[in-house]
C-alpha cells in the first residue's frame, strides 16, 4: 500500500505539461462532479484541481474525507469555501501571479477597441467610398486627452497603471491599501467618488470577497460622466448587471466592454444582451498559452501539501496577510 501513488482529481482542463508533471508522482485521475464514479473516486482522493467553474462548498468538500489540498488553477479562489477548507485542515493554493500579463494585454485590447475605431477593407474600393470611410471613422479625442481610472491597484491594476501612463493617460486609482507611491507606477490616488466622477475610462480590477458583490450599484453606476467607458476583466458579479444595462441605455454616448459576467454563460436573462452600447466577452483575459499554463503550475504546490512540505502561495495564509494591511477602522 506504501508504493501507491497519492490520488488526485482533476475537474477541469490543465495545460499538458503540468498535468504530465503531476502524472508523474500522482494518479492523477480526469473526473467531472456530474460523473456517476466521481463520488466514488472522490472517497480516496488526497488532492483535487479545479479551475473556474468547480463550486467547492462544504456539501462538495464532504465527499472527500481524505482530502489534504485543493488547487485553484488561476488566481481567485472565489469559487472555494477559504473558511470550510480551513475548518476540515484542507490547504487552498493557487497562482496569483500567474495571468497578470495576459491580462492587462487584453485590458490594452480593449481600451484600443473602445477608443480607436478602425474598419477594415472587404476589397477594392473608389475614391469617393475611401474618402467617405476616412472622413466617417475618426477618435472623439485622443487617449493623452483622457482619465483612466483604476478601481484596485493590485497585481493587475498597477501594471495597468504603467501601461497607461506610458500611452499618455492621466491615470487615477482608488485602493482599500495604502499603496507606496513607488509602486503606483504615476498613478495618482483618488477618494471611491472621485475616481467615478472623473474617469473618462474606468477599468475594474477588484477581488471577489463577497463585500464586492454588486459594488457598482445603482448609486456608484450614475456618478459615472455621460460618455464614461467601462472595462470589467475582473468579477462579473461587482457589477450590478441590471443598474448598468438601464445607464447604458440612457446614457448612449457611454459603453462597456465585459469580458466577465454574474453568470457565465452569459444566457437569455442577461439584462445586457440587448443593450447596443454593451459588448460582452466569453471570460478571455487570462487566455494566452502562457497564461494558462503559468495557472496549471499550480500542481506544483499541490505536490508539495502532499508531501507535507509548505505551499507558496497560500490563499488562505494570503488573505490573512491583506486583512491584516487594511485600515483599521
Amino acid at each position: 500500500m506504501s508504493d501507491m501513488k497519492p490520488l488526485v482529481i482533476q475537474t477541469e482542463s490543465l495545460d499538458p505539461e503540468p498535468a504530465a508533471w503531476l502524472a508523474e508522482r500522482c494518479e492523477l485521475v480526469v473526473v467531472s462532479p456530474d460523473e456517476e464514479s466521481f463520488a466514488e473516486r472522490a472517497r480516496n482522493a488526497q488532492g483535487l484541481l479545479v479551475r473556474t467553474y468547480t463550486d467547492v462548498n462544504p456539501e462538495f468538500l464532504s465527499k472527500f474525507p481524505d482530502l489534504k489540498v485543493v488547487g485553484r488553477a488561476g488566481v481567485g479562489v472565489d469559487n472555494i469555501d477559504l473558511p470550510a477548507c480551513e475548518e476540515r485542515g484542507i490547504r487552498v493554493v493557487y497562482t496569483p501571479e500567474s495571468n497578470t500579463q495576459s491580462v492587462v494585454e487584453y485590458v490594452t485590447c480593449l481600451l484600443c477597441d473602445g477608443l480607436r475605431p478602425r474598419i477594415e477593407l472587404e476589397g477594392i474600393v473608389s475614391r469617393s467610398e475611401w474618402t467617405s470611410l476616412r472622413s466617417t471613422i475618426c477618435a472623439e479625442r485622443q487617449m493623452n486627452e483622457l482619465t483612466l481610472g483604476i478601481l484596485g491597484l493590485g497585481r493587475i491594476g498597477r501594471r495597468v497603471a504603467e501601461v497607461a501612463r506610458a500611452i499618455g493617460f492621466k491615470v487615477i486609482y482608488h485602493d482599500l491599501l495604502n499603496i507606496p507611491e513607488q509602486d503606483r507606477h504615476g498613478a495618482t490616488p483618488v477618494s471611491l467618488n472621485e475616481l467615478l466622477q472623473q474617469s473618462d475610462v474606468l477599468t475594474i480590477h477588484i477581488d471577489g470577497r463577497a463585500s464586492n458583490h454588486g459594488f457598482l450599484d445603482r448609486n456608484r453606476i450614475a456618478m459615472l460622466q455621460d460618455h464614461a467607458f467601462l472595462i470589467n476583466a475582473s468579477r462579473g458579479f461587482v457589477i450590478d448587471e441590471n443598474s448598468l444595462a438601464e445607464w447604458l441605455t440612457a446614457h448612449p454616448g457611454a459603453q462597456a466592454s465585459l469580458d466577465v459576467h454574474a453568470r457565465e454563460p452569459v444566457d437569455q436573462d442577461n439584462p445586457l444582451l440587448l443593450v447596443k452600447n454593451a459588448r460582452l466577452l466569453p471570460h478571455l483575459a487570462s487566455r494566452t498559452r502562457t497564461g494558462l499554463t503559468n495557472m496549471s503550475w499550480v500542481v506544483r504546490d499541490v505536490w508539495r501539501v502532499i508531501s507535507g512540505e509548505e505551499p507558496v502561495h497560500d490563499a488562505v495564509r494570503d488573505a490573512r496577510q491583506w486583512n491584516d494591511q487594511m485600515p483599521k477602522k
